[in-house]
C-alpha cells in the first residue's frame, strides 16, 4: 500500500490547523485567562461536498492534435484538448480527482520516437508525464500497451524499482517517473511473488464542504484507488514477458483487494480498469470484466473503464453497451457509476458524487440520487469540426518531440510509382497489403534459413490485413502517394507500432481454417434477393447484424504460390461446430495444384494473431506452433524493407491478387462504403467490377455523408 502525498498541496489543509487550535483552548491550566467560546470543530458538525472524479483513458500518446504521417493537425484528438476540459471542471467543481486509466505511453509516433528511434536517457522524464504534470494527475493504472516496449524501458519511465527478471531497478529515478502514483493489482513479478508495481493507492485530500450552517469548511477524506489490467498482455507481449510475470483475474483481484482498502479507512474505493465490459457470460482471466466487477463485488463507488475504446455512458440512439445492468441513462453499471471515456483524448470523464460528511460518527456518505456521469467531448456542440481550444502547457510540454518527430517522419527513404491504398483492399486491391507481405517474408525467410536450419524445406508465406479500414472514419485508410516515400508514408502501411514479427508452423488445413475466420469480415448475401445487400460486416462502412468483424482482422496473402475463392453466399464458417456454418473458401491452390491439408508451411504474421487468435482461426482451446518470436516490430521491418528496395514498383509490390470473390450473378445490388470519390483507386487496381452507387452516404445507413457508396459485380 502507498498513501501518496501527491496531492496534499491540491488544497490548502487547514483542518491540522483548526484541531490543534480546539486542543490547545481544551488543554488551557487555571493560570490561564478565561477563554472565549471555542472555536467549532467542523469535524464534528454535518456538511455536504461535492467530489467530481475526472478519467482520461487510451491517450496512446496523442498530447497534440497532429496527424503526423499526414504533417496537418488534427483537432478531434490530444491531451491538449482534453486538458482544457480539465481545467473547465476544476473550475466548475470545488473538489476533483484527476485519474488516467492507461494505454498513455504507446500508441503515436511521438512514443515510438523516445522508446525506439532515439530512446529516452534515463536521465530524462517521458515527454507524455511532462504533459500530464501540467495538470497534476492524482493516479493512474497500466494498460496492456504499457507493456508493449519492455519491461526495462516500462521500469525506467517510471522511475526505476521494478524487481522483475531482466530488469537493472537501478536505471531511472523517481524525480523522473511519472509525477503521480500507478497502480495494478492484478501483475505479479514472479522474481518476488508480488504485484509488479503497487496494486493501490490511498490518497490523503481534503475536501471544501459546507456545513449546515453555511460555512465553507475544509475536511478530510481518504480515497482508494485499485489498478486493475487486462490479462491478455501475456499473448499480446507474450516475447517480453513470458517468465517474468503473471496475470490474475480482473473480478477475482478486485474482491481481493476492496475489503484491503477499506479495512486501511478508506471512505471511497475507485477501480481503474483497464477494460471495458462484456455480458456474455463470466470466464477467468477475461478481457473486458466490467460488468461482472460491478455486479460481483460490493463496495466499490466507482469505476473508471476503458481499452475497448467506446463510450459509457452512450446516451445516443444506439448505445454500445445495452446489457442489462448496464443504464445509459443513469450513467451506472449494475447500480456502480461508471464511465468510459473514448480514446485519443477525445473526451473526459466525470462522475459528480454529492458527498454527506456526517459529524457525529466523522464519516462521509454517497447522496447517490444526486450522483451524475458524464462524457464531456472536446467537440463543441453538434456541429462538425469544431472544438475546445488546445491548452498551451500541454502543447509547451511536448514542443520538442513535437519537432524532432515532424522531421524524422518526413525523412526520405524511396519511391513508389503507384498509389498505395487500403480504400478497396477488401474488395481486391493489394496495393497497400502486398509490400507488407513481402518485407515480413523476406524478414522470416532470411531468418530461418540463417539460424532455423530444421525448418528450412518448408515454405514461407505471409499473411497482413488492411489495418485501416475506414472504421474510425472516412479517412481512415492508408494512402500513400505515388513519389518520394518517407519515414511517415512508409509508416502508414503498418498502422500499429507495437507489434512485432512472428513466425508459426502451420499445415494446408490451418490454412483454409485461417482463411474462413478472415472471411468473416463479410456479410451472408443472398443471390435471390433483389434489396440492396451490405457486402462489409462492419457498422461503418457496410452494417452491424451482431457483432461487427473489424478489418484487422481481415488477413491476406499476396502470393502468386497461393490462390482461393470466397464465396459469400454462403454462411459464416464456425470452427468449433463446421456443423453450423457454411464454408465460404473454395478452390484453395499452392502453386497450382489444390493445397494438401497436410503440408506444412511457415506464416510471417504478428505477435497478436500468433499469440491472441488461435482460438478463432483453429478453434477454443488451440494455439499455433510458434517457432520464432522476433523481438522486432512489423513497422521497422516494412521501413528497413523501402529502404533497402528504394524504388517501390506496383508490378513487383502491388499487383499480385491471391483472394477473389467466387463469381455470382445477384438480383439485387451488393453495396459497401469507402472512401468518397475514389473510384479511380479502384480502377487503378484493375477492380473493374467496382462502380459509384451514390456520392455520398447521406441518408443511407445512418451516413453523414462523408462516404462514397460504392456498388461491387460479383458475377464479374
Amino acid at each position: 500500500m502507498v498513501i501518496s502525498p501527491f496531492a496534499l498541496a491540491r488544497r490548502p489543509v487547514v483542518l491540522t490547523t483548526l484541531l490543534a487550535a480546539a486542543l490547545l483552548t481544551a488543554c488551557g491550566g487555571n493560570d490561564s485567562p478565561p477563554a472565549s467560546a471555542p472555536t467549532p470543530d467542523p469535524v464534528a458538525q454535518d456538511a455536504t461536498a461535492q467530489l467530481a472524479l475526472l478519467g482520461t483513458t487510451d491517450l496512446h500518446y496523442y498530447v497534440r492534435g497532429y496527424n503526423y504521417y499526414s504533417d496537418q493537425p488534427d483537432e478531434s484528438v490530444g491531451l491538449e484538448r482534453t486538458a482544457t476540459l480539465v481545467r473547465q471542471a476544476r473550475a466548475e467543481f470545488p473538489n476533483t480527482l484527476l485519474v488516467d486509466n492507461g494505454d498513455t505511453i504507446q500508441g503515436s509516433v511521438l512514443g515510438t520516437h523516445e522508446a525506439q528511434v532515439a530512446p529516452l536517457p534515463p536521465t530524462q522524464q517521458l515527454s507524455m508525464y511532462k504533459a500530464m504534470a501540467t495538470l497534476k494527475y492524482d493516479a493512474g493504472v497500466l494498460g496492456n500497451h504499457e507493456f508493449n516496449f519492455g519491461l526495462p524501458y516500462l521500469s525506467q519511465i517510471l522511475g526505476g524499482g521494478l524487481q522483475v527478471d531482466g530488469v537493472d531497478p537501478k536505471i531511472g529515478s523517481k524525480d523522473k517517473g511519472p509525477g503521480f502514483p500507478v497502480v495494478t493489482a492484478n501483475v505479479t513479478s514472479l522474481k518476488t511473488g508480488k504485484p509488479l508495481v503497487d496494486p493501490y493507492v490511498i490518497l490523503d485530500r481534503t475536501l471544501s464542504a459546507t456545513q449546515a450552517d453555511g460555512k465553507t469548511v475544509s475536511l478530510p477524506i481518504k480515497i482508494g484507488v485499485i489498478g486493475i489490467t487486462t490479462p491478455g498482455i501475456l499473448n499480446w507481449d507474450k516475447d517480453k514477458l513470458d517468465g517474468k510475470v503473471s496475470t490474475q483475474d480482473g473480478r477475482d483481484t478486485a474482491a481481493k483487494y476492496v475489503p484491503e482498502v477499506r479495512a486501511r479507512g478508506a471512505d471511497l474505493v475507485f477501480v481503474l480498469l483497464h477494460g471495458g465490459m462484456s455480458a456474455n457470460g463470466y470466464f477467468p482471466l477475461m478481457e473486458n470484466p466490467g460488468h461482472y466487477i460491478t455486479k460481483e463485488v460490493p463496495g466499490i463507488d466507482g469505476i473508471v473503464m476503458g481499452h475497448e475504446h467506446n463510450t459509457f455512458p452512450d446516451r445516443g440512439a444506439n448505445p454500445t453497451y445495452k446489457f442489462d445492468g448496464a443504464d445509459n441513462a443513469k450513467g451506472t453499471v449494475n447500480g456502480v457509476p461508471a464511465v468510459m471515456a473514448s480514446s485519443w483524448g477525445k473526451a473526459l470523464g466525470v462522475i459528480n458524487y454529492a458527498l454527506k460528511w456526517d459529524g457525529a460518527a466523522k464519516k462521509w456518505s454517497i447522496d447517490t440520487a444526486k450522483t451524475d456521469v458524464q462524457v464531456r467531448g472536446t467537440q463543441t456542440g453538434s456541429k462538425p469540426n469544431t472544438y475546445v481550444a488546445p491548452d498551451a502547457a500541454v502543447a509547451a510540454a511536448v514542443q520538442e518531440l513535437h519537432d524532432k518527430t515532424r522531421a524524422y517522419v518526413a525523412s526520405p527513404i524511396g519511391t513508389s510509382d503507384f498509389r498505395l491504398s487500403s480504400m478497396f483492399a477488401d474488395v481486391g486491391d493489394v496495393s497497400a497489403l502486398q509490400i507488407v507481405n513481402l518485407a515480413q517474408q523476406n524478414y522470416v525467410a532470411n531468418y530461418v534459413q540463417a539460424s532455423l536450419p530444421q525448418y528450412a524445406h518448408l515454405p514461407v508465406l505471409s499473411v497482413t490485413a488492411p489495418f485501416k479500414a475506414g472504421y474510425a472514419g472516412a479517412a481512415d485508410y492508408t494512402d500513400v502517394k505515388a513519389g518520394t516515400m518517407t519515414v511517415a508514408a512508409a509508416a502508414d502501411l503498418y498502422l500499429y507500432d507495437n507489434n512485432t514479427i512472428h513466425a508459426v508452423k502451420v499445415t494446408g488445413a490451418q490454412i483454409k481454417l485461417w482463411l474462413e475466420n478472415a472471411a468473416n469480415r463479410f456479410n451472408q448475401i443472398d443471390p435471390r434477393s433483389t434489396a440492396d445487400q451490405w457486402l462489409i460486416n462492419d457498422s461503418k462502412t457496410g452494417v452491424q447484424p451482431g457483432s461487427s468483424f473489424p478489418g484487422y482482422n481481415h488477413d491476406v496473402f499476396t502470393s502468386s504460390d497461393i490462390s482461393y475463392e470466397i464465396d459469400v453466399t454462403q454462411p459464416k464458417y464456425n470452427v468449433n461446430d463446421p456443423s453450423k456454418g457454411g464454408e465460404r473458401i473454395k478452390n484453395l491452390m499452392y502453386q497450382g495444384q489444390p493445397m494438401n491439408p497436410a503440408q506444412e508451411f511457415i506464416i510471417a504474421t504478428n505477435n497478436y494473431r500468433a499469440n491472441s487468435s488461435a482460438r478463432y482461426i483453429l478453434g477454443t482451446g488451440k494455439s499455433f506452433d510458434i517457432i520464432w518470436a522476433s523481438p522486432d516490430a512489423n513497422r521497422e521491418v516494412v521501413l528497413n524493407y523501402v529502404k533497402a528496395n528504394k524504388n517501390i514498383t506496383r508490378a513487383q509490390h502491388g499487383a499480385t491478387r491471391s483472394a477473389r470473390f467466387a463469381r455470382v450473378v445477384t438480383a439485387g445490388k451488393v453495396l459497401f462504403k469507402s472512401g468518397k470519390d475514389e473510384l479511380g483507386v479502384a480502377q487503378a487496381a484493375g477492380l473493374a467490377n467496382i462502380s459509384v452507387e451514390q456520392a455520398d452516404d447521406t441518408g443511407i445507413n445512418n451516413g453523414t455523408g462523408a462516404y462514397t457508396v460504392y456498388r461491387i459485380d460479383l458475377s464479374q
